[in-house]
Order: structure tokens, then C-alpha cells, then sequence
């Protein structure tokens, strides 16, 4: 079987960077439209243009690309989080939950990201790949804690189930948020099922702010 005219083998180390830019920015995009969970190593392979057994040159599993795009998402939450949490010299519990929630809330692909990570994407994966991306997670949530130190005074400890209060929380709701159109449908005609349909940011502040609001306490 022959690869499609498109595809040529990366042959130098900026033509390989590039073509693994290219599988995850088409990851990125087919998990955009379609959910996460619903896309094939197949239709990654597809939308780059290259035979499945040509990927697997570069990553030797449908997991690890999407592993890969969570610390993506890992490093640019952060930084996004943090941008926004300096601009707050004072906080309260209600300003650190309000900068969680709205940060998290606007990166969908990511909070998909998150509920499919524990579930499926460190499970078929290398140990190493496991490791380098559980420290991405540490240093990010070290550069989160000492602004949440500056705000609020929290510890290692109470930052880190923050952090992963708010990572979890955001991933599940996110989950809840996007039923598909059927359920969809079937939540929003029937009134005894109104309490299915979660809309992400509001119900992540007010979970954040009892959080921090009962820490603090």
C-alpha cells in the first residue's frame, strides 16, 4: 500500500517538529468538533494526510497525542491563569474562584481534555510519557501556588487539592454540559430533567468559591 501523493517522510529534525505539529494541531481540531473520546488514530491520520502506520512513527499511540495536547493545554492554562491573577494585587475566595472558572470554562477542548486524561489517555501509553507529562502538571501547579500564596496564603497542600478540585470539577461538568443533541433535546422537553443541563462556568465558581471560602475558614 502506498502513501497518498501528499505525504512525504520527514526526513531532518525540523521536518519531523513540523509533522508532529501538524498530528497534533490535527488532534487538536477533529477533538474540537467531534469530542475527544469519538476520534480514531484513523481520522487523525486521515486529516493529516498520511496512512495510520506512518503516524505511529510519531506517536506510538492515539493517547499519547492527545496526552500530549493536555500538557499543551496544562502550560497554557497556567499561564493564562496566572496572567490573570496578577492583575489582583488583594483577593478574596470569590476573585480566585471567578479567575479559575472563567480561564478553565473558555477552553473546552481542554476541560475535554481533562475527564479523558485519568480515564483512558495515561492508561495506553509508555511509563515515560506518563512521567514527562505528570511533571508538565507539578511545575504548573508550583507556578500557580505561589500566586494563590500571594492572594490568599494557601500551602502546597491546599493549592495542589485546588488545583485539582478545579481541574476534576471542570472536566466533569464539562462532560455534563455536552450530551449530545438527542439527550440534549430530552433534558431541555421534559422540566423534571432541567437539573441535567449544567452550564460549565457558574457552577465551577460557586463549587470554587465554597472551596476556598471553607480553607480559608
Amino acid at each position: 500500500m502506498t502513501q497518498p501523493a501528499s505525504f512525504q517522510r520527514a526526513r531532518s529534525r525540523e521536518a519531523k517538529q513540523a509533522r508532529e505539529t501538524a498530528i497534533l494541531e490535527a488532534a487538536r481540531s477533529l477533538g474540537r468538533e467531534r469530542g475527544i473520546r469519538d476520534v480514531t488514530l484513523t481520522d487523525i491520520a486521515a486529516e493529516v494526510g498520511m496512512h495510520k502506520s506512518a503516524l505511529l512513527r510519531y506517536f506510538e499511540t492515539r493517547e499519547q497525542i492527545f496526552l500530549e495536547l493536555t500538557a499543551e493545554g496544562w502550560r497554557e492554562w497556567s499561564t493564562a491563569l496566572r496572567t490573570r491573577l496578577r492583575t489582583t494585587p488583594t483577593a478574596d475566595p470569590a476573585d480566585v474562584a471567578d479567575a479559575f472558572a472563567t480561564t478553565l470554562a473558555a477552553r473546552p477542548v481542554f476541560c475535554d481534555l481533562l475527564a479523558q486524561a485519568p480515564l483512558n489517555l495515561e492508561r495506553n501509553v509508555s511509563l515515560e510519557a506518563v512521567r514527562d507529562f505528570k511533571l508538565v502538571t507539578l511545575h504548573e501547579v508550583a507556578l500557580i501556588g505561589a500566586e494563590l500564596d500571594r492572594l490568599l496564603g494557601l500551602n502546597e497542600q491546599q493549592t495542589l487539592d485546588l488545583v485539582s478540585t478545579a481541574t476534576g470539577m471542570a472536566g466533569a461538568l464539562w462532560q455534563m454540559a455536552t450530551p449530545g443533541p438527542r439527550l440534549r433535546e430530552l433534558y431541555t422537553t421534559d422540566p423534571r430533567l432541567g437539573h441535567a443541563v449544567v452550564e460549565v462556568e457558574p457552577r465551577l465558581r460557586r463549587i470554587l468559591t465554597a472551596f476556598l471560602t471553607g480553607t480559608r475558614a
